[in-house]
């Protein structure tokens, strides 16, 4: 039987189990020498060394240490990073792919919640569900319960614009084919034909902000990306716009978004912020026109192990010559969220 080779987990303990619960490991166990016991957020030490010394493939996610020159010189037989989780950014050096290891990463599949999540939201957000059910809560005892009017809710015909074709983005586009509404795109980097293809209406910014019932935001976070929809941008929007959040918190000017929801102009679903968390006390926490929630759109619970399905499929690709799902070119870095 032909020796497997041998892969290292380094994911923190806490996430290890959603990710890659035991019918997983298993089937990760079928293609190489793995030791689930052992999970790494530390290459410290003489334990992490001797993995190190013979890791063909590191199989990451949350938790995993930062992967440079001083991991690499410890990992001569490496190859391979196939990440479990979203985004490599942060946890890569550009010398992995000067060295000529494949990076495969499961941002793809973690894409699945965050676009699920956002059309729940802007579903949600036009019939004015989260405004409604606090007036509801708070309406006094012999008085009509705000719960009926529903007078210009409801996300038919309404116009939604996207900011950022991402793989979340995209995945946003295909889920609202479903719906009657008229899509807007802004997105510098995807053609006129490839807009129509995607069912969405190439625009500039200002005039998806002019043209937007609803603008949710899904650009990765760079210094020309950082406050996008600042004072000017945020006043273009029509009276009773909603801005969708799930992307990077500094996208938005939060001061201005602040200013322009203390209005009751506008109102806002946030699943980032910036800073993150929000201080206590924050004024957008107490408006009855906003809902800020905790980082919680991408995989979560159950929707956890969809990450290491694929991660572990990847794997199975790697080992057999096939092109991966979710590679990641050395240029990419640069524009990732």
């Amino acid at each position: 039987m032909a020796r497997r080779p041998v892969a290292v987990f380094a994911i923190a303990p806490w996430a290890f189990g959603g990710v890659f619960p035991s019918d997983l490991v298993t089937r990760l166990r079928q293609l190489v020498d793995i030791d689930p016991a052992t999970t790494f957020t530390s290459f410290e030490g003489p334990a992490a060394a001797a993995a190190l010394a013979e890791a063909e493939i590191l199989v990451t996610g949350w938790g995993c240490p930062r992967i440079d020159d001083r991991v690499l010189a410890a990992a001569p037989r490496l190859r391979a990073i196939v990440h479990a989780a979203g985004t490599v950014k942060a946890g890569i050096d550009t010398v992995v792919f000067e060295r000529g290891l494949v990076v495969s990463s499961a941002a793809e599949a973690n894409a699945v919640p965050v676009a699920d999540y956002t059309v729940a939201m802007l579903v949600l957000g036009a019939k004015q569900v989260f405004t409604r059910a606090r007036r509801y809560a708070a309406a006094v005892e012999g008085e009509p319960k705000d719960w009926l009017s529903g007078d210009g809710t409801g996300l038919n015909g309404r116009t939604v614009g996207l900011i950022g074709a991402s793989r979340v983005g995209r995945h946003v586009l295909r889920r609202l084919r479903a719906f009657d509404v008229e899509i807007l795109l802004y997105d510098p980097y995807v053609s006129a034909a490839e807009a129509a293809r995607l069912g969405a209406e190439p625009v500039s910014m200002d005039d998806l902000c002019r043209r937007s019932d609803l603008v949710t935001v899904h650009a990765p976070a760079l210094p020309e990306t950082r406050h996008m929809l600042d004072a000017r941008r945020l006043d273009l929007l029509p009276d009773g716009a909603i801005v969708i959040n799930t992307a990077r918190g500094s996208l938005i000017d939060t001061e201005a978004l602040t200013q322009a929801c203390a209005t009751g102009r506008i109102s806002a679903i946030l699943d980032v912020t910036d800073p993150e968390p929000l201080p206590p006390g924050h004024p957008l926490f107490a408006m009855p026109n906003v809902l800020v929630t905790p980082h919680l759109a991408g995989a979560q619970g159950r929707e956890l192990r969809l990450l290491g399905e694929f991660a572990v499929a990847e794997v199975s690709r790697l080992l057999g010559g096939a092109p991966l799902l979710g590679r990641v070119e050395p240029e990419q870095l640069a524009y990732i969220a």
